[in-house]
């Protein structure tokens, strides 16, 4: 009797102690998932059967290849990277009557559904971290962890840091922004020249971006070189608006900061030292987490994966590396 019960305790132990049975085996590749309104594109980087990374890009009306410096880490995990609907690799569409935050969530949904995702890291940039939090919100099973890298979470919260930071601007440049505002004049050369202004100081900080230089973004011109892969500026001007501190669009109440006191798994936080998402803002965001960590990316503005790659890298690896251990 004794014997039969170690073996059915030996059968169990092996059926559950297999990390082989966690997930799929994922292999490097690129694929479709139909959704409503079109099919979205996703592509796997690396492969194995370790808890995959996850990436929602920004935008909205970004594309997943500001997510490629995540091949860096996938030696040891697949990366996953999808383009939202409209934009990327994914149809490309006008549809206003898509351009709802649950469809976005549902796209992630049936990504996850399509790989058999069984445990993960989400992990999202910018708009791409709110996402992130609204797909955690309604599909938490799996979820082992989340990264949110600059995050947004609530419009006003984002233009506060905005106004902030258009007060280190040249008086001019803030004058210029003002009237633009005041009368909506987005087309301007002057509000053009301001908004250029900004980016320059708090989007990517770098000179003369060597783009062989950032990891990853070869795979996009070497494997993907024959298919058009293009941001969605509609969807960008619906949802948010003309530029990153002048918002005009459907997100213009949005708030959802919240709710991250409801996140039960570990978090991590990384932004720039220059980030539009200010450090001081993200650690105060980072306060209604109960497991969290907070990394500070420096040298960098919004785009930390290519004002300073490497920094933002070591601080995903170490994180998905320790939570693999627990």
């Amino acid at each position: 009797m004794l014997r039969l019960i170690s073996f059915f305790i030996l059968i169990i132990n092996l059926s559950c102690g297999s990390s082989n049975d966690i997930n799929p085996y994922l292999k490097s590749g690129f694929g479709h998932v139909d959704v409503n309104g079109g099919e979205i594109w996703y592509g796997i980087l690396g492969e194995g059967d370790e808890p995959p990374y996850l990436y929602l890009h920004g935008g909205p009306g970004g594309k997943s290849e500001g997510g490629a410096y995540l091949n860096a880490i996938s030696d040891n995990r697949p990366i996953i990277l999808m383009d939202q609907l409209g934009s990327g690799l994914s149809t490309y569409h006008e549809d206003t009557t898509l351009l709802k935050v649950e469809n976005f969530v549902d796209q992630v949904k049936a990504l996850t559904d399509k790989l058999n995702l069984n445990e993960f890291y989400l992990t999202g940039h910018s708009w791409g971290t709110a996402l992130a939090l609204e797909y955690y919100l309604k599909y938490p099973e799996g979820v082992k962890g989340i990264v949110f890298n600059s995050p947004y979470f609530s419009t006003s919260i984002w233009v506060a840091d905005c106004d902030t930071l258009i007060t280190q601007l040249p008086d001019t440049t803030q004058q210029h922004i003002e009237i633009a505002e005041k009368i909506n004049a987005f087309e301007t050369r002057s509000y053009q020249n301001a908004m250029r202004a900004f980016y320059q100081n708090f989007m990517i900080r770098s000179l003369d971006v060597n783009w062989d230089s950032i990891p990853g973004y070869e795979l996009f011109d070497n494997s993907f070189s024959n298919m058009d892969i293009n941001g969605n500026n509609f969807i960008y001007n619906y949802m948010w608006g003309p530029s990153e501190f002048s918002p005009t669009g459907t997100l213009i109440n949005y708030d959802i900061h919240q709710s991250l006191s409801k996140i039960l798994v570990p978090v991590l936080f990384t932004t720039g030292e220059f980030d539009e998402a200010r450090p001081s803002t993200v650690k105060r965001l980072a306060s209604f987490v109960s497991d969290v960590n907070y990394v500070e990316i420096p040298n960098a503005g919004h785009a930390s994966s290519i004002d300073n790659p490497q920094v933002l890298i070591k601080a995903h690896r170490d994180f998905a590396n320790r939570l693999d251990k627990e």
